[in-house]
């Protein structure tokens, strides 16, 4: 078909719907072509996830310039929210601090690949809190590089796992405390100052301590899973960002899982890989789409191979940092962009333009009746020289866990079949079929085994719960 005039000049939306019974689906460039239009970053597609779509056409990017925020856009409204940046049409883009109408403390994911904007992003929410009296712990598992100025505009900041660790554990411990202390008074919920301020605890880099590997995955995921059930009515919240949205990243756990994606879930720049695990994890309904979103606003032109011509401002168009999708706002599919948060060239030492941001004063602090439930971390946490000491009194622990736990089966010639599917399985990132199990089972040195055996065995291991049936034919884990 023709392509229609796009005005140059002109916002053009068009609302589009399929037949009954059919879902709605696109495909960006072919859509693109269709229109006509060469700069595929004008175009702007929403859809309800069923059978309706409104696609918006600009005259140019309406997200490539985003001004720094205001006191009035940081400070919490009526439904606990603040403003975080605006949508391709304009409207403010909100994101939930707190849930006034159920007492419930937020539980929320930030997911961006490298050079994203997520740590500009998180260092937006962290002087929003501050600026709203809520008391932040951070943890910086970039070594304190993600957010230096975060350094005495918070209560607790930690840049090592074993730091996190011990602040998990407080957060823990206080969200116990808390429990019997509102048991006794007869409250099922939490209101911000009575007579307790809100808690939030961050990890940044989270997949740092939850992907395979990580010495602390087990007790770190343990840890955040256990403050996403006992912390959500006594004012204590829980954020992971990371850069990775695989669940094995992510400590593995379907609880965990199913937590996050009940919270605050951001998703800034993505991979393709990203995105597909995104679905499979439930953490983007089945059927929906997001327009992706590219690195850099520069036009694809195409040249002449024999064109000697160098245009020194080819790599000079601005990025697409804070770029991303709320997707558990009302709108899920509207493209929407952060702020703009901190300098716009970098800066020699700590920036002035995010220190500004936290405001003046001091951070809120944990009140005193949850000290002693914090325990000696919380009490030498700005005490480096103390707190080294805990850290590593932590490791000692560790290796000591390690060195006390039983090898287990590994598989190899003379092990268990069961044993063995479960280490294939163990080892795998994604679910497998019966064939792929059977296929690896056979390559580890142990005894060759017919694919009967290996399904039957799967079978069994299905029926008493050490393995999960996760969809047709794959099986994965128990978790």
């Amino acid at each position: 078909m023709n392509a229609p005039a796009i005005p140059r000049d002109e916002i053009v939306e068009l609302e589009l719907e399929v037949p009954q019974g059919q879902v709605i689906r696109y495909d960006l460039p072919s859509l693109v072509s269709a229109l006509g239009i060469t700069d595929p970053t004008r175009l702007a597609v929403e859809t309800d996830g069923l059978r309706r779509a409104l696609v918006t056409i600009y005259p140019s990017n309406p997200l490539a310039v985003m001004p720094p925020p205001t006191v009035a856009d940081m400070t919490m409204d009526r439904h606990g929210r603040v403003v975080v940046g605006r949508h391709h049409n304009g409207r403010p883009a909100r994101r939930r601090l707190f849930d006034p109408s159920t007492g419930s403390a937020v539980r929320a994911l930030v997911f961006g690949t490298t050079g994203a904007g997520k740590s500009r992003c998180v260092q937006y929410v962290m002087a929003c809190e501050k600026r709203n009296g809520i008391v932040t712990w951070y943890g910086d598992l970039k070594g304190g590089q993600s957010a230096p100025e975060a350094e005495g505009q918070v209560d607790w900041r930690v840049t090592t796992q074993e730091g996190v660790i011990l602040m998990l554990r407080a957060a823990v411990a206080v969200a116990e405390e808390r429990q019997r202390r509102y048991q006794a008074l007869g409250r099922n919920a939490f209101r911000i100052g009575d007579p307790d301020p809100l808690i939030s605890v961050r990890i940044d880099e989270a997949n740092r301590l939850l992907e395979k590997g990580a010495p602390f995955r087990d007790e770190g995921t343990r840890l955040v899973k256990e403050l996403g059930r006992t912390g959500r009515s006594v004012g204590i919240g829980v954020e992971l960002d990371a850069q990775a949205s695989h669940l094995e990243e992510l400590g593995g756990s379907d609880t965990l899982r199913a937590m996050l994606k009940e919270g605050e879930v951001t998703l800034l720049r993505w991979s393709s890989g990203m995105m597909r695990q995104l679905v499979a994890d439930g953490l983007l309904p089945a059927g929906e789409q997001l327009q992706p979103i590219p690195k850099s606003l520069a036009p694809r032109v195409l040249r002449s191979q024999f064109d000697l011509e160098e245009d020194e401002d080819d790599d000079d168009a601005p990025g697409t940092q804070g770029t991303g999708y709320l997707l558990s706002s009302p709108r899920p599919t509207a493209m929407m962009r952060h702020w703009r948060i901190g300098s716009i060239e970098p800066t020699p030492g700590l920036d002035p333009e995010i220190l500004a941001l936290y405001g003046p004063g001091e951070p809120a602090l944990l009140e005193v009746t949850s000290h002693a439930a914090a325990g000696t971390a919380y009490e030498a946490r700005s005490d480096s020289a103390a707190f080294e000491v805990l850290c590593l009194a932590l490791q000692t622990e560790q290796d000591e866990q390690q060195q006390a736990v039983k090898p287990i089966s590994t598989g190899r010639r003379g092990g268990r079949l069961e044993d063995r599917i479960l280490t294939v399985l163990a080892d795998a990132e994604d679910p497998m079929t019966s064939d792929e199990v059977h296929a690896k089972v056979n390559k580890d040195g142990g005894k060759t085994v017919k694919p009967g055996s290996v399904r039957n065995t799967l079978g069994g291991l299905a029926d008493v719960g050490d393995v999960a049936r996760v969809g047709h034919g794959l099986y994965a884990p128990a978790r």
